[in-house]
């Protein structure tokens, strides 16, 4: 094969590998995704997209796809979960559209990544190898050969590692160890006709309490709704995730009011993760290797921004790469550069914002007091460094 058939090897069939495929194939090249699992697809439930997701998903080409599976909120709403108090409300309807150029959504991740695979597909520029994990990365000045779990070698011009929290193309070039947070986070997706009609709202709805807090939102169309409830846990807790039991949940949540304490009696089967994130770096660009997505940054739920990010990772990118014409090795330090403060910034402030969800005794007080009299705009004002990513600006301008 000459230089320029050569694929770019994305390690990791999830949300961020195959936006980053998007990516890459826009650039012009052509794509070999290795996937450890045996097909291509996602587990999980919702997931809550801010406009910096759109102004991502516009630029890999799929923002239609994605939008006619979107459910677009009216508001985020928080209120408090032993005393029902409303602690803060943010509007996102026009007057939120119009600040950020993009609504704010919920959607099912398995739509999200069923978007940008079509995407891919459509293309004819992206091999899929499933049942293949990336083991071992080697270089040389021309490429980079990826060896998987059988032995067999892939060359291509550049890998990128998009192999979710438990990397091993992070392994590799960093080794540095999980940061395990002691919180569990049950989901599941109740049908609307299992769903209590009192707590149908068309919102990303947060009840925070001490050590605890609940979340539900509409999903496909309002069919569904999505639960996801995350608690400290009295265990020692391993990374990973497992099948929840009814029992647990109900365990913990002593002195919740009736109204929020409905979302934990309602689901047949949860599924349990025992959630980590790590400690922030400020390299993950290794000559013609980079991390994206999970693989570069684990995050928290907190703010949910984990799958938005590896959005951003992607078109960052291409960007990059473009802006370097294609030189690999300069446009990962780019990328690096215009990725690393951000990313860090999300996973930090998500640690804060799961300490004042789960506020208790003053702490908690203080929480309910935050927010008291703001307006919207001081809101939006708040958020314009989460939300006002986009195309134009995701590079670091030198």
């Amino acid at each position: 094969m000459s230089q320029q058939q050569l694929p770019v090897i994305v390690a990791g069939g999830g949300i961020g590998g195959l936006a980053a495929a998007l990516a890459l194939v826009r650039q012009g090249f052509r794509v070999t995704v290795l996937e450890q699992s045996p097909q291509i697809g996602e587990i999980g439930a919702g997931i809550q997209l801010g406009p910096n997701a759109f102004h991502a998903f516009d630029a890999l080409g799929v923002g239609d796809k994605t939008r006619a599976r979107s459910v677009f909120t009216d508001e985020m709403v928080m209120h408090d979960a032993l005393d029902e108090t409303l602690v803060g409300r943010i509007q996102t309807g026009e007057a939120f559209r119009q600040r950020f150029g993009n609504p704010y959504a919920v959607i099912h991740r398995v739509d999200v990544h069923l978007s940008l695979l079509e995407g891919a597909q459509e293309t004819g520029k992206v091999e899929f190898l499933t049942s293949t994990k990336a083991v071992h990365v080697e270089q040389d000045d021309s490429g980079v050969t990826v060896i998987d779990q059988n032995g067999k070698a892939h060359r291509g011009l550049a890998l990128i590692g998009a192999d979710g929290v438990k990397s091993v193309v992070r392994q590799q070039y960093v080794n540095d160890p999980p940061r395990v947070t002691g919180h569990v986070v049950y989901r599941s997706v109740i049908d609307k006709k299992d769903f209590p009609v009192d707590l149908q709202w068309n919102a990303a709805s947060i009840w925070v309490g001490p050590n605890c807090h609940l979340v539900h939102y509409p999903l496909r169309g309002g069919e569904q709704y999505n639960v996801v409830v995350t608690f400290h846990s009295r265990e020692q807790e391993e990374w990973g995730v497992t099948e929840g039991s009814r029992e647990e949940v109900q365990s913990y949540f002593q002195g919740i009011c009736p109204k929020a304490r409905q979302l934990i009696d309602l689901p047949k089967q949860w599924k349990r993760w025992a959630t980590a994130d790590r400690e922030p770096i400020g390299q993950w660009s290794f000559g013609r290797a980079t991390l994206l997505g999970d693989a570069a940054h684990p995050t928290t739920q907190y703010l949910a921004q984990g799958a938005c990010m590896a959005l951003e990772d992607a078109v960052t990118l291409g960007e990059a790469l473009r802006a370097c014409n294609n030189d690999f090795v300069k446009a990962f330090d780019l990328y690096q550069e215009s990725r690393v403060a951000r990313t860090a910034r999300i996973v930090l402030s998500a640690r804060e914002m799961g300490r004042l969800y789960h506020a208790k005794g003053v702490e908690r007080l203080v929480r309910n007091d935050l927010w008291k009299g703001r307006t919207q705009e001081r809101f939006y004002d708040a958020m314009e460094w989460l939300y006002g990513w986009n195309v134009g600006n995701c590079l670091a301008h030198h």
